[in-house]
């Protein structure tokens, strides 16, 4: 895959080929860039003013499997991008499927496995239970579990799910809106390192009321890819932000700013909004962040675990 950035695994004594890996299939909030309806978008003509919609890719190049997070709307690209970075003779070629929640974004690109599209057989899809239980009862979710193109194996909160015996994931609960389904995030656990996995959340003082400080969750891995769906409040003309239901990034930012440089470094605002100015380089945006210790997730980035 072209332009990929990989991130290497300090002080690692194995062939870095062997390395379990992520890889960013996409970036951007559930509308993806440029959204529906806005035909001025220069990514409708330019390929590099595009950005995909919210999804990681995980690879083990020992025993050959591959998982993704998140089932979007822009599956198929996203499934070409892991074929060419991680080639497979297996269509789709999936060891399972983690879904994080029942919204736009995160789950309807399921659809391109059922027999209409790819006619996949028997792909794991890993999901809490209410998330479950709506793709089980609710079509056209439910034809892809009678004509098992798609197994669900249920999730409970906290307990770790082992792939095989190098990578293990685990879902975590996160107040957000839950209309249709529970909605958690993921640590994913690696022979060396570990990434945390949060495309949506409604604001870490909540978490912190749940039980949970993202502070805490932070110093357990070693990169986190953390909800920045909104920059700051006046993003969006004409409408009041201060109850939108994502932490802005200014407010990530400015709660982390005492953390020590190392931490910060961990986070990769990702889930970007199609009005985010954080979404491209050169904005005073992101100089901002990049100024404060933080980065922002890039497409194809590659982490070693």
């Amino acid at each position: 895959m072209a332009g990929v950035l990989f991130s290497a695994v300090p002080g690692l004594a194995q062939d870095p080929s062997e390395v379990p890996y992520l890889v960013v299939l996409g970036i951007a909030q559930d509308g993806g860039v440029p959204q529906t309806g806005d035909v001025a978008h220069p990514g409708w003509t330019d390929p590099g003013r595009r950005r995909l919609v919210v999804s990681l890719g995980l690879v083990d190049p020992t025993s050959g499997e591959r998982w993704l997070f998140e089932a979007t709307p822009d599956l198929p690209e996203q499934l070409y991008r892991l074929d060419t970075l991680a080639p497979t003779d297996a269509r789709p070629g999936l060891a399972g499927i983690f879904l994080t929640h029942a919204h736009l974004g995160h789950y309807t690109g399921l659809m391109f496995l059922g027999h209409e599209s790819l006619g996949a057989q028997g792909v794991p899809v890993y999901a809490m239970p209410r998330m479950a239980d709506y793709l089980r009862t609710n079509g056209p979710w439910s034809q892809l579990v009678r004509y098992e193109n798609i197994v669900l194996r249920e999730l409970a909160d906290h307990a770790p799910v082992r792939l095989n015996e190098r990578l293990t994931v685990t879902p975590l609960r996160v107040p957000h809106r839950q209309e249709f389904s529970e909605v958690v995030g993921f640590r994913i656990e690696g022979p060396n390192r570990a990434v945390l996995f949060i495309p949506d959340i409604d604001s870490w003082d909540e978490w912190d009321a749940e039980g949970t400080r993202i502070e805490d969750e932070l110093a357990r891995v070693d990169v986190a890819y953390l909800d920045a769906t909104f920059y700051a409040d006046g993003e969006i003309p004409g409408r009041d932000m201060s109850g939108f239901p994502h932490p802005f990034i200014m407010h990530s930012m400015a709660r982390f700013a005492a953390l020590p440089e190392a931490e910060r470094a961990k986070v990769r605002f990702i889930h970007l909004n199609h009005t985010n100015p954080a979404l491209w380089p050169g904005t005073e945006a992101r100089r901002t962040i990049t100024a404060s210790g933080f980065r922002v997730a890039e497409e194809s980035e590659v982490v070693g675990l």
